[in-house]
């Protein structure tokens, strides 16, 4: 089996690892926080200095960070990625980026004769753990193919969008998608519960019908039970946001409704809720709405 070396081991990085030794697959990782690393490590990964020693060995590298300047942190540099890979590797990017960035890094990718796939992935800690992840791949198809077995050790697909940065796009698109929803739950709940509506029968008016999401669905007992723990950072939605946002903008698509719901979680996040999972983007109209007395 081909070695794959995997770089950032947070909430979904640390359990595509466990996911790829389970498998059989031999595993680098590298963790900017070395300690991150060590359940890896003991579970039988080799554990690299540096993202450039992590791929000097490896035929498939995937990175599992939080932004474009980490991103630009692990493939760049002296003791970056790419300056350790071997050249023909297949590069994984699956991060949610902008196709900006993923532009970049796939030209820097080519020039050290290594193709690079943009495929972030939908899904959360629990499906990573089932090896349920949907994979959204930008690139050609041949390193789709080649990289599918490694893929599909976590997934219960890998779908091919197009062309390199079409795998990001659909990503934030995706993204924004549930953000919007997100917002307007948590506006809701807010106006059922400062007008004394009875909670319960009101959310099985909204979730008996069209409005029922499954998202919606399991995000409403987060917030009713004020349960932030992280599935999902608050502070990556605005940032996934913001980078559609600024995608849209560059082919005059004003994105309205994104705005506004980018507006509720940058809020948040000015709150000190970033690192809360994104269903607490509820708690500052709750605070706000506290202040204003009832009729």
């Amino acid at each position: 089996m081909e070695c794959v070396a995997l770089i950032g081991l947070g909430v979904m990085g640390s359990r595509m690892g466990m996911r790829l030794l389970k498998v059989g697959f031999p595993l680098v990782v590298y963790n900017r926080t070395r300690d991150r690393a060590l359940p890896l490590a003991q579970a039988g990964a080799h554990l690299a200095a540096s993202p450039r020693e992590a791929t000097a060995r490896a035929d498939v590298v995937i990175s599992m960070v939080t932004d474009n300047a980490a991103s630009k942190a692990v493939w760049l540099g002296e003791n970056g990625a790419l300056a350790g890979s071997k050249g023909q590797s297949v590069l994984i990017e699956c991060s949610t980026l902008s196709p900006s960035w993923i532009s970049e890094l796939a030209a820097a990718a080519r020039q050290h004769d290594c193709s690079l796939l943009d495929a972030p992935v939908t899904g959360s800690r629990t499906e990573v753990e089932k090896g349920e992840l949907l994979f959204l791949a930008g690139g050609d198809e041949e390193v789709v193919e080649r990289a599918r077995p490694v893929l599909m050790a976590m997934a219960r697909d890998v779908v091919r969008i197009g062309p390199s940065g079409s795998g990001a796009l659909m990503k934030l698109i995706n993204n924004f998608f549930a953000g919007v929803q997100i917002a307007v739950l948590a506006e809701a709940l807010t106006l059922i519960e400062r007008t004394g509506l009875d909670r319960e029968k009101a959310l099985s008016v909204l979730f008996g019908g069209a409005l029922g999401s499954p998202l919606t669905k399991a995000i409403a007992p987060r917030m009713l039970n004020r349960d932030y723990t992280i599935n999902f950072a608050l502070r990556l939605m605005e940032k996934d946001m913001s980078y559609a946002l600024a995608e849209a903008g560059g082919h005059r698509v004003l994105l309205k409704t994104v705005r506004a719901a980018r507006e509720a979680f940058r809020v948040a996040v000015e709150s000190g809720l970033g690192d809360k999972d994104f269903s607490a983007v509820i708690e500052p109209l709750r605070a706000e709405s506290a202040k204003v007395p009832r009729a």
